[in-house]
């Protein structure tokens, strides 16, 4: 299996045009012609494993939050999680506000992005009937018995939320480390 290093130097070659508009939109398609509203950045980076358990009672966003404080992280992102909950806390697909929810809930998937001062993360849970449902997390996502996490820690680059006026949202700008 290759390395992450090879793949992306075979996709470099594969896919040329990723490389050329990381450098610039105007190489790509030409003096005079519009740019588009979205470049394609690649930033190849060290990453470090971590892992973390988190235990009954503990709110899982707070606590990412003060370890990626006290770690001093500039950009992460959730590799894999297991574990409970006994209260969520998630905004669904397009809704404007958070559904908290209490009884008992397996972690099915935690994915996203977060560094020492933002976060961007969605779970899927399910509950003791086995519905699946997932969205947006915030703080009051309570654990149950346990919080497995491993988190990649990328060392090379750091993560920036700006504005973004196509959607309205802060969004992730990833920008190499100096």
């Amino acid at each position: 299996m290759p390395t992450l290093s090879e793949t992306i130097s075979i996709l470099e070659k594969t896919i040329p045009i990723l490389s050329i508009l990381a450098l610039s939109p105007t190489l790509a398609y030409g003096e005079g012609l519009p740019e588009p509203k979205a470049v394609v950045l690649s930033a190849p980076s060290k990453m470090k494993a971590h892992a973390l358990r988190l235990k009954p009672g503990q709110d899982l966003t707070e606590e990412l939050a003060r370890w990626a404080k006290e770690h001093k992280i500039k950009a992460a992102s959730i590799v894999s999680a297991v574990g409970s909950f006994k209260k969520i806390n998630i905004r669904y697909a397009n809704q404007p506000k958070m559904t908290a929810q209490e009884g008992f809930f397996e972690i099915v998937s935690l994915v996203g992005t977060f560094n020492e001062d933002s976060m961007h993360l969605h779970a899927s849970v399910s509950n003791t009937k086995g519905e699946t449902f997932g969205g947006h997390l915030a703080s009051g996502n309570i654990i149950y018995t346990t919080a497995e996490i491993v988190i990649a820690e990328l060392e090379d680059v750091t993560f920036t939320r700006e504005q973004d006026p196509d959607s309205g949202y802060k969004e992730l700008v990833v920008k190499l480390r100096k």
